[in-house]
């Protein structure tokens, strides 16, 4: 912290930049943004802190769209429509859903682009080995493979790769982590003798890993840009003021 700016320093911030009449987003002034950028493109600057567009643009957006909803049966949606019925808020009611969000139900995204990454490291050839160290370490099932109700096929997964085989013939990225998605989804067919679709989070953390976000990211892009850059940041336990200042006590 420099000296004289200690309160300053505490809370660091490179997402805005602001004094009376002047409002800048990632260096940009607002008005800019207003109108010349999709809501998609927003969050993609506020969070990774630069533009994108082209096919990557229309990749980010169209994992978007088709994790709007898991359906009624989910458990944080069914928990947010009980909570809806108890006379709470819809903010409330929102809270209650987001709340249930776990490594069990809504990690799979961020697991499985862990676990591309995983395979991708075992390079030609190591896919059976890497999938078996890592259900060693993991356990049996494979975030983002299976789904309980699209059986063969969930129809989102193969209209998502399609978007990224296009992005990859146009250059935008590379299409290494489709093959490998493509490849864990043949490998498990040929394991149990059925299909194991590919599902909207392996779907998803196929597109993650390919526009190189890290993968806390997949578990939930909607995630606030500010927790997010706390967390590249680091700390433990702050307060919303330096140690050294104390709050006033009125005695009675």
């Amino acid at each position: 912290m420099s000296e004289g700016s200690d309160v300053a320093d505490w809370w660091r911030t490179a997402i805005i930049d602001m004094e009376p009449g002047r409002i800048e987003l990632r260096g940009r002034p607002v008005q800019e943004l207003i109108g010349t950028t999709g809501f998609a493109g927003m969050i993609w600057l506020m969070v990774m802190g630069e533009p994108i567009a082209g096919h990557r643009a229309r990749l980010f957006e169209a994992v978007l769209v088709a994790a709007v909803d898991h359906g009624p049966q989910a458990p944080s949606i069914a928990a947010a429509r009980m909570a809806a019925t108890c006379g709470i808020g819809l903010q409330s009611a929102m809270a209650t859903g987001i709340n249930m969000l776990g490594d069990v139900h809504g990690g799979a995204g961020e697991q499985a682009v862990e676990m591309y990454r995983f395979v991708e490291g075992a390079g030609p050839g190591g896919l059976a080995a890497a999938l078996d160290d890592w259900r060693a370490a993991h356990g049996r099932y494979l975030p983002g493979f299976g789904h309980r109700f699209h059986k063969p096929v969930d129809p989102r997964a193969p209209r998502l790769l399609a978007l990224v085989d296009e992005a990859a013939e146009a250059g935008a990225v590379s299409g290494a982590y489709a093959g490998i998605g493509r490849a864990i989804e043949a490998h498990l067919a040929a394991e149990r003798g059925k299909p194991v679709p590919m599902n909207i989070d392996g779907a998803s953390a196929v597109i993650f890993a390919e526009l190189g976000c890290p993968p806390p990211l997949a578990r939930g892009f909607f995630a606030l840009s500010r927790s997010w850059e706390q967390t590249e940041q680091g700390g433990r336990n702050k307060g919303p003021t330096p140690p050294a200042y104390r709050w006033t006590h009125d005695r009675n």
